[in-house]
């Protein structure tokens, strides 16, 4: 405060001396002059940066309360700052590693790898171990979700010891993806394979398939269905036999008609929840659209194209010269009848499997209507958030347009 007193004297000293004329009081004049644009330009500059910084501030705020998430990584990048950065691995992967090496082999080559994730229970040991059978030859790695508790049972196979093994009772296979496949621990695999463990792999080779899979640059894809399989929810999804690969459908029957006019789900960009294929860059995307709270994944499906990493008419597609069969088994919630003690007003009722499964189609429901909501509500709260396919559709809608005059 003292100096600035100082200043403010001087200022007037000089502007009482002004009185004098001649040439050393022009002199001063454009002295004051001078000092009083840099005092104006100043005073501009400090408003502005209190003023960018204020607005930074209200943004981070708001993106905080929007993206909880993005807070946790800027707090993380920090608690970083101790380390020097050649030293921070951000990254992991599903590799076993040995407890030793020789000398020979301290470099082991990972790269060309992909992975297979299934949600598995011991009723369906049979079938997982020939869909493990397909795969490991074909330099996959094998992660096990075992939602029934049982990994024991599991022992006497060859190839278990070169699976990964991960227990939580009752859980889906989304609740699975979701806490144990996050994208920094996949990056180093080129496609995820996230299947049900009911498919039939008879006609399937996981070779061929990623070489049409690369070759037609889908990044979101699945094998076809038979056209015998069990539970066929979408007709874009059955084996057409003429066909390598499709990546639309046309059909007038049923509620939905996916004509010429289609270009969205399920008439093009889709695949369906059981055995979804990912490119690595895919995932990245769908393991965020996940949502943590919603464990059955009702919904996703239909989005799964925002996450083709560009046109989702081009970049989904359906494999058909690679083909399974979905044998639509209900394991999580079914099986054998047991009984389970439920207290009301202090009387014991028995619960069968198929109020499990009954109870499990009603959550469901419930968490596929909560998605919607949240979808809806993020667009509508994401102000710079552009759809992508909503300008796609009226662009093409124009082409029509212009084509038909």
């Amino acid at each position: 405060m003292k100096s600035s007193s100082y200043s403010w004297i001087w200022v007037f000293k000089k502007k009482n001396s002004f009185s004098d004329g001649g040439k050393n009081g022009g002199l001063k004049m454009k002295q004051v002059s001078f000092m009083g644009v840099v005092c104006t330009v100043m005073l501009f500059i400090v408003y502005r940066t209190t003023n960018y910084q204020y607005q930074a501030y209200k943004e981070a705020e708001m993106e905080g309360k929007m993206h909880p998430f993005n807070q946790e990584i800027l707090l993380s990048s920090r608690a970083l700052d101790g380390l020097p950065r050649g030293i921070v691995q951000a990254r992991s992967d599903l590799e076993l590693r040995p407890l030793w090496l020789s000398s020979s082999k301290l470099k082991v080559d990972y790269s060309n790898r992909n992975l297979l994730a299934m949600p598995v229970g011991i009723k369906q040991k049979d079938n997982v171990d020939e869909i493990v059978q397909k795969f490991l030859p074909e330099n996959f790695t094998i992660i096990l979700f075992h939602y029934d508790g049982d990994v024991k049972g599991w022992w006497d196979l060859e190839w278990s010891d070169e699976a990964i093994h991960i227990v939580a009772r009752n859980q889906t296979k989304w609740w699975f993806a979701k806490r144990f496949l996050h994208p920094d621990v996949v990056s180093i695999y080129d496609y995820i394979f996230l299947w049900d463990e009911d498919l039939g792999v008879e006609n399937f080779n996981p070779a061929r398939y990623l070489e049409i899979v690369r070759g037609a640059g889908l990044e979101i894809s699945q094998p076809a269905l038979h056209p015998n399989s069990t539970e066929i929810h979408h007709r874009i999804t059955v084996r057409a036999k003429k066909k390598k690969f499709h990546r639309r459908i046309y059909d007038s029957r049923g509620s939905v008609k996916c004509t010429e006019e289609s270009q969205g789900p399920p008439c093009t960009g889709f695949v369906e929840g059981m055995a979804p294929v990912f490119s690595r860059s895919a995932w990245d995307c769908t393991w965020h659209l996940i949502q943590n709270d919603l464990v059955h994944g009702w919904g996703l499906d239909m989005k799964l194209g925002y996450c083709a990493q560009g046109d989702r008419s081009k970049n989904v597609g359906v494999v058909d010269v690679e083909y399974i069969f979905h044998k639509g088994i209900q394991s999580l919630g079914g099986g054998d009848s047991q009984e389970r003690k439920v207290s009301n007003s202090k009387k014991k009722r028995i619960v069968s499997n198929h109020d499990g499964r009954t109870e499990i189609r009603r959550q469901s429901t419930r968490e596929f209507t909560v998605f919607k909501e949240r979808w809806n509500r993020a667009v509508e709260e994401d102000k710079k958030w552009i759809d992508p396919f909503k300008n796609d559709q009226r662009r093409r809608k124009k082409q029509r347009l212009r084509s038909n005059h």
